[in-house]
């Protein structure tokens, strides 16, 4: 069975300038990714369901109760 990568949530806080994908005050799913990270990037699942990278800046990450979280 492959493990999933971390998932965790994050708020945006401006689209930064990638209006066609983000949308500010929005909350999307994040997945880790130590590597994105180090280069102040963070890995996000937009509407197409894919993980896009985009600045950190855009982004604060947030705690969603249990009950919200689908899988």
């Amino acid at each position: 069975m492959r493990k999933l990568p971390a998932a965790y949530f994050v708020l945006c806080l401006e689209d930064g300038g990638y209006s066609a994908a983000l949308e500010a005050h929005k909350v999307y799913r994040a997945i880790a990714d130590a590597d994105a990270e180090g280069h102040g990037l963070v890995r996000v699942v937009e509407e197409s369901g894919e993980g896009y990278l985009f600045p950190s800046t855009l982004f604060v990450r947030i705690q969603v109760p249990e009950q919200a979280v689908m899988v």
